[in-house]
């Protein structure tokens, strides 16, 4: 049995859930978001909550009961608070800084680096070297977090490039004289 498919995903207040079918549709404060889930599992509306429940005993109903839960409370989560990513810039003279819906980033390129938000997730930069990736849907917020890693991924030999708010960049030792 899943132990985390097995809890309800309760509603908090001024969050409000629809089920039509496999579709469900959360509303809240920070927007609207939906979810189909697949045939193998059945939503359902109980005392303020959602349960999710497998239609059978197969392996992947029992897969898709887990993970339909877990889509569910990240609907519900995002609708309430949202989802935040954080980045760090590290080098000489890198810096980033919001020109209306584009990023400019300069990494130490000939050039500048524009790139531009999508709908639906919102970026600042609070200081030079900060960035932070806000939005309500998860998958979104942490694509568009790694796009922006992607422009200079962290280097082992100095760590100059953009890195996630806390993450661990494995050092490597230079050359021997």
């Amino acid at each position: 049995m899943s132990r985390i498919g097995k809890k309800p995903v309760a509603l908090p207040k001024g969050v409000s859930a629809e089920i039509k079918g496999q579709s469900i549709e959360v509303k809240g404060p920070k927007g609207t978001r939906s979810f189909t889930a697949t045939d193998d599992v059945t939503l359902s509306l109980e005392d303020g909550a959602v349960k999710v429940t497998p239609r059978g005993t197969s392996k992947r109903a029992r897969q898709q009961w887990g993970m339909a839960r877990s889509m569910v409370e990240n609907l519900v989560i995002g609708v309430t608070d949202g989802f935040k990513k954080e980045l760090e810039i590290q080098g000489v003279g890198y810096r980033a800084a919001m020109q209306g819906n584009i990023l400019k980033l300069s990494l130490g390129y000939s050039h500048e680096v524009n790139f531009e938000v999508p709908q639906g997730v919102t970026v600042t930069s609070p200081k030079q070297t900060e960035i932070v990736v806000e939005g309500i849907d998860q998958q979104l917020v942490g694509q568009v977090a790694a796009n922006i890693r992607e422009w200079k991924r962290p280097e082992p030999y100095k760590g100059k490039g953009i890195r996630y708010k806390g993450e661990f960049i494995f050092r490597k030792e230079g050359k021997k004289k």
